[in-house]
């Protein structure tokens, strides 16, 4: 299959586009190296693949749609994965404008240019910020999502929404795959478990947000990509799909693990909560099991001591 990959070379993407290759696919990237974090770290996370003659890379931003308009065009790829979006709860509120932008005109550049491919499936990334305030646990996709509490996830919900319209306008195959606070190797800088690792091994202090009571539903990499290759191989008219680790644990005992693998003590900034933070994250993830395959395999420990592992490799190499 020829598959596109809308942010291709950021975190989430770069690794599937790796599993992709690997077991026989044709990836298309399209990705804007923006500078929400140091671009070179998405240049290395692709630099490998640039060798292969089944990656094909296009650099520009989603907003440009004329430039997605002639790639797709162009590339006519069976499956679209769609990951490219500005990342991040709290910059969302202070560039609002920005991320509705991006995450808005760019997923509609995006499946307005595709509905006349003949697309056999499209992969959208979302995101368990669209449950906002939720009191319910674990959270379930048939739980209300009408009240957002972050620009990013208004975003989103609107996503979402804008899919289920071109799915039924034009019977494109759409899955939305909810994610769950995604950690691992190569992860983004500005997420908990990477941000600390670095503060900490740094020996500098790191910012809580609160008490360190929140409670996360941390999804590793590995599990993310399993969930996202499911989707990709098994197409639905249209599905929202929770991705996540389905356990909790609480910020202060990530804290504790990445202090137990790196043999370093936190020294803990502790700041008031931040608008748009939600207090608790979990995954109902009945629905992934029953229709994609999904079942996650790594835990929170595991998951950590591999990222730590991958960290240490790269300060050494």
């Amino acid at each position: 299959m020829k598959i596109l990959v809308t942010g291709g070379a950021g975190f989430i993407g770069s690794t599937l586009s790796d599993v992709l290759i690997a077991r026989g696919d044709s990836v298309v990237v399209i990705d804007s190296f923006n500078d929400y974090y140091d671009p070179a770290i998405k240049r290395a996370n692709v630099s490998a693949l640039l060798t292969s003659p089944n990656f094909t890379l296009h650099e520009f931003d989603i907003r440009d749609g004329a430039r997605v308009s002639e790639v797709m065009a162009a590339e006519r790829p069976d499956v679209i994965v769609h990951i490219a979006a500005r990342a991040g709860v709290r910059p969302s509120i202070d560039d609002p404008v920005l991320y509705e932008e991006v995450n808005g005109l760019g997923t509609l550049n995006i499946v307005e240019a595709a509905k006349g491919i003949g697309l056999k499936n499209f992969v959208f990334a979302s995101s368990s910020s669209v449950y906002g305030l939720n009191s319910k646990v674990p959270f379930s996709e048939s739980d209300p999502v009408t009240c957002p509490i972050s620009p990013y996830a208004a975003t989103k919900r609107a996503n979402e929404l804008m899919l289920y319209t071109y799915s039924h306008l034009y019977n494109i195959p759409v899955t939305c795959l909810r994610f769950f606070t995604v950690y691992g190797e190569r992860g983004r800088p500005d997420m908990a478990i990477a941000k600390f690792t670095a503060l900490i091994d740094e020996g500098h202090s790191i910012p809580v947000y609160g008490d360190g009571s929140a409670i996360r539903d941390f999804t590793y990499i590995g599990d993310i990509i399993d969930g996202v290759v499911g989707a990709i191989d098994t197409p639905h008219a249209y599905e929202i799909i929770n991705i996540g680790g389905s356990k909790t644990v609480e910020l202060r005992r990530v804290i504790e693990i990445i202090e137990e693998k790196l043999g370093k003590k936190a020294e803990i900034d502790f700041m008031d909560k931040f608008p748009g933070d939600v207090p608790v994250t979990s995954a109902d993830v009945t629905k992934a099991r029953e229709m994609i395959g999904f079942d996650p395999k790594v835990g929170i420990e595991e998951g950590i001591g591999r990222y730590i592992d991958w960290y240490l490799a790269g300060k050494e190499g």
